[in-house]
């Protein structure tokens, strides 16, 4: 062992296939084998008998379906023809996306049916159990059905007001997607990629074979005691500060991520021990920079930095904690440096 004395990263989309290759699945409105084993367990059972009604046309929709087995007959009224869905196929999402949002079809069953009903609050609840599927399914259900109501738009040749509202609320939903994205992969503190975003960020290299090969671990040195001299608040400007300049030796392939209190990580896609250690000092130089410019509370305070070269093989939990031991090593020493292992 020897011494040496990152904004937010850029999240790519780490979703399924684009909406864009979803192709014909995507026009069905079929949920993946993924997707029904996400949904079952929220979802509530519906049998419906040959003939029954589930639903009629202008009904207020506060769910969605998803049939199990057995067929159901959507009738859109007059001029329009009716369609007819099979297993796996889903329906009524838009009582999930729009508030008080009329049926646009009658929906009955044929013959002996089976429907798994998802109601909005067990929809939320689903982001919570895997937001990156949830994500990719919202953004194909809002591409499909912003496409299906265009269609509709030109075969009937006519905008009336109703339907640009949907529209309108659609587009709104879609903003609200990735603001919501946006809040499930980002620390609301210091803006930069959370512990989901690492996740993300780790099966997505696991899955292209190009994992990272560089992992900085970054603590910072005696921050209880500024908390308790100087507030809280005091603490987060020095976590914000922190976070911008970790941000800010994180390229496009890199991610910085606060892991919770004041524990950080940078992992590097593209990194030798000699890149590895330009960035810690950097890293130290910065923050020390920050520390002598004067303020009326701590700008910033010391950090320790733990480094470990990470082979390709190599589990992200071995690399924690061997970085962990590096650390914690520096905070031995003093703090304020580098403490790098190859071990």
């Amino acid at each position: 062992m020897s011494g040496l004395g990152s904004g937010g990263p850029v999240l790519q989309e780490h979703l399924p296939a684009s909406v864009a290759d979803a192709g014909e699945a995507a026009l069905r409105a079929q949920v993946s084998a993924v997707e029904f084993a996400l949904f079952a367990p929220f979802g509530d059972r519906r049998m419906l008998a040959d003939g029954e009604v589930l639903f009629l046309r202008g009904d207020i929709g506060t769910s969605m379906f998803i049939i199990v087995s057995g067929v159901i007959c959507l009738d859109f009224g007059p001029g329009l023809p009716p369609k007819q869905l099979g297993s796996n196929d889903f329906f009524g999402e838009l009582g999930l996306l729009v508030d008080r949002h009329p049926r646009s079809s009658a929906a009955r069953a044929y013959g002996d049916t089976v429907l798994l009903e998802v109601t909005c609050a067990n929809f939320h609840r689903l982001i919570d159990q895997d937001p990156a599927t949830v994500v990719f399914f919202l953004r194909r259900t809002l591409w499909r059905v912003v496409s299906s109501e265009q269609r509709l738009i030109d075969q009937l040749s006519r905008r009336n007001q109703e339907l640009e509202e949907t529209l309108s609320n659609l587009y709104s939903a879609n903003d609200e997607l990735h603001r919501t994205r946006e809040l499930v992969y980002t620390d609301d503190l210091t803006g930069m990629g959370n512990r989901r975003a690492l996740t993300v960020y780790l099966q997505e290299a696991h899955r292209s074979g190009q994992r990272p090969q560089g992992l900085l671990l970054i603590d910072c040195d005696d921050f209880k005691a500024l908390n308790d001299s100087h507030g809280h608040l005091a603490g987060d400007h020095v976590l914000k500060r922190l976070g911008r300049v970790l941000s800010s030796v994180a390229g496009k392939d890199d991610i910085a991520c606060r892991l919770g209190g004041d524990e950080f990580c940078v992992l590097l896609k593209h990194a030798d021990m000699e890149r590895l250690t330009r960035v810690a000092a950097f890293i130290l130089e910065a923050v020390r920079g920050l520390e002598a410019f004067p303020g009326a509370m701590p700008g910033i305070c010391s950090v320790s930095i733990g480094i470990v070269p990470m082979e390709t093989h190599q589990h992200w939990n071995d690399a924690y904690s061997r970085a962990d031991d590096a650390l914690y090593e520096a905070k031995r020493l003093g703090g304020g440096r580098a403490q790098w292992t190859l071990r």
